[in-house]
């Protein structure tokens, strides 16, 4: 059968979690059964928390009572909420996708962080690693905040989950956890760095990075 490109799926509106698991774990089973077409979902969430497998219960505090949910993807605790861009990546990862060699799972997060860092270079924002710390950074007026989180599970090599990027979420909200752990940086998107980029645009320049990667 002939390798085909992904789809990329553009949600409307806001999406439910529950659906956004189901459907995943759904579409990752017939990738790995039947040779499906492998699909990035790029969606928005209503304001939520999901745990990863390594979250820890002290790093929830919610005062705004968002629903919580246990994730099943690696990491620890993420926001999720409108004005966000989260992209559910489902690859069957015992092929080769552009850089990324078959069967290799570090350097897969690896390009899930250089779709980010290529697509923020977009609206001439560098986004930068971090060595012990998840995600993608900015330096913004002299301090380290997170712009992008990563969390990925692999099943049977076909991945799910993915990466958020913030694009002009209410930033307040993040202030429910500990995001990913980590407290000494906090977090910005888009808006915050004096972007104004619609979810649209952010969309077209996901899009335009990826086939140097993937």
């Amino acid at each position: 059968m002939p390798i085909t490109e992904p789809e990329f799926r553009f949600e409307p509106g806001l999406l439910d979690y529950e659906t956004a698991i189901t459907t995943m774990q759904s579409r990752a089973a017939a990738i790995h059964a039947e040779g499906a077409r492998e699909l990035v979902w790029l969606v928005e969430h209503p304001p939520l928390f999901t745990a990863g497998t390594s979250a820890d219960p002290a790093d929830l505090s919610n005062p705004l009572h968002f629903p919580t949910y246990d994730a099943g993807r690696g990491g620890q605790w993420t926001y999720h909420g409108p004005g966000q861009r989260t992209a559910y990546v489902m690859l069957d990862l015992a092929r080769p996708h552009g850089r990324i060699p078959p069967r290799d799972i570090k350097k897969f997060v690896w390009g899930l962080e250089e779709w980010l860092i290529s697509t923020l270079r977009q609206f001439n924002i560098k986004g930068e690693r971090r060595d012990g710390r998840v995600g993608i950074w900015v330096v913004d007026g002299g301090a380290e905040k997170k712009i992008g989180a990563i969390g990925v599970r692999v099943t049977r090599w076909v991945s799910w989950h993915g990466v958020a990027l913030n694009v002009a979420p209410n930033l307040d909200h993040f202030a429910g956890i500990v995001p990913c752990g980590i407290r000494e940086h906090g977090v910005t998107s888009l808006e915050a760095l004096g972007i104004s980029a619609t979810m649209e645009d952010v969309d077209a320049a996901m899009v335009a990075a990826w086939p140097a990667i993937f």
